[in-house]
């Protein structure tokens, strides 16, 4: 059986960027995926996601910076649009912790914002009505990232992760997985030894970490995403410069609504409510016209995991994320035993031990 530097488990943008980011430093890897490329099973897929520096969190911010840059180069590499620039509108309660947060992070940072009073909004924010009480800001290099058409560039574009040597295997899934000095890594069609594990399941990484020992309060959610019919065909659109946007909910404290302009299907604007609550919203109607489902795993500390070595498997690497590139070179960085770019420890598992259902 031939010896991988490293096997990633999870074809996903994650594990795809950190497979690639590997065989660009001569790493011999092995891409793993249980569902045959491409599909609809994970959080990966789908036309259209935001891009944004638009966070409360100082670490993400940080990150994001660069993150842009390896997206830029990504486009570059693969001679294929990525990334469009729209701008994300962000309105939230003036008074409230979240909003006010996002506000002093965005001016600690300097990322370029426009803050919008309510009496100059509708001059440039036109069929969107600011709610009494609510602050509204605008992220000016936030943009729509084009998801599956970044995700074939990594995968099957001849000039990136297999040009460099890399090796995809679709339709595979992991049965067993034994720690050691050289992990083996079994399928339902082979067998595989690497000096180093990545785990980028997704909803399923539960279900693999059990082989090393570890159990994470990770949930996975359904979420779906509405695409609803523009009265006024044009009107939200990208080519009418309509930004992505968030809608910052008073009591929750998230980001309980974000949708994209009308874009990859022409008249329809893609819009998406985490909640799972039934509940009337005045001046709407039924107008719905096409949706699809993503599913998410989320962690109740509603922040990512970006760590390594479980108790078992001293050469694993753990990752539930959503920053494409940036995670890949992270994870690449653990995977050949350098030192992080980043301060991880935001993002390291011990943080869930008060919160964990097994002892870690």
């Amino acid at each position: 059986t031939a010896l991988y530097d490293c096997i990633v488990i999870g074809a996903g943008i994650q594990g795809s960027c950190t497979a690639y980011q590997l065989a660009k430093n001569q790493q011999k890897t092995l891409l793993l995926e249980q569902f045959v490329l491409p599909h609809s099973r994970g959080s990966s897929h789908g036309q259209t996601r935001v891009i944004r520096k638009t966070y409360e969190e100082d670490f993400y911010v940080q990150m994001m910076h660069e993150s842009y840059e390896l997206w830029a180069q990504l486009e570059r590499e693969a001679g294929v649009e990525l990334h469009r620039r729209t701008g994300l509108l962000v309105m939230g309660p003036e008074n409230g912790e979240g909003f006010s947060r996002l506000k002093a992070t965005m001016q600690r940072h300097k990322i370029p914002t426009v803050f919008l009073e309510k009496q100059e909004f509708s001059q440039h924010i036109p069929n969107v009505n600011l709610a009494d009480g609510n602050g509204a800001l605008i992220d000016t290099f936030a943009g729509v990232l084009y998801a599956d058409r970044a995700l074939r560039a990594v995968q099957v574009n001849k000039r990136m992760f297999q040009s460099c040597g890399g090796v995809i295997k679709d339709g595979e899934k992991v049965i067993d997985i034994r720690p050691g000095a050289e992990v083996t890594v079994t399928t339902d069609s082979g067998v595989y030894r690497g000096r180093s594990l990545v785990i980028t399941a997704g909803p399923w990484a539960n279900t693999l970490l059990t082989h090393t020992g570890l159990q994470l309060p990770l949930k996975v959610v359904k979420i779906n995403v509405c695409y609803w019919k523009e009265k006024i065909p044009g009107t939200y659109s990208v080519g009418q410069s309509f930004p992505c946007f968030i809608a910052m909910e008073p009591k929750e404290g998230e980001y309980d609504i974000y949708g994209l302009p009308s874009n990859e299907y022409p008249g329809l604007m893609k819009v998406s409510d985490r909640r799972d609550a039934a509940f009337k919203r005045t001046g709407l109607i039924k107008a719905m016209a096409w949706w699809l489902t993503l599913w998410c795993s989320v962690s109740g500390l509603t922040c990512v995991i970006l760590d390594y070595r479980s108790p078992k498997n001293e050469n694993s690497v753990i990752i539930y994320s959503k920053f494409g590139p940036i995670i890949g070179k992270l994870l690449s960085q653990l995977a050949m035993g350098q030192v992080p770019s980043y301060d991880l420890s935001p993002f390291r598992i011990q943080r869930f031990q008060s919160h964990a259902r097994s002892s870690l």
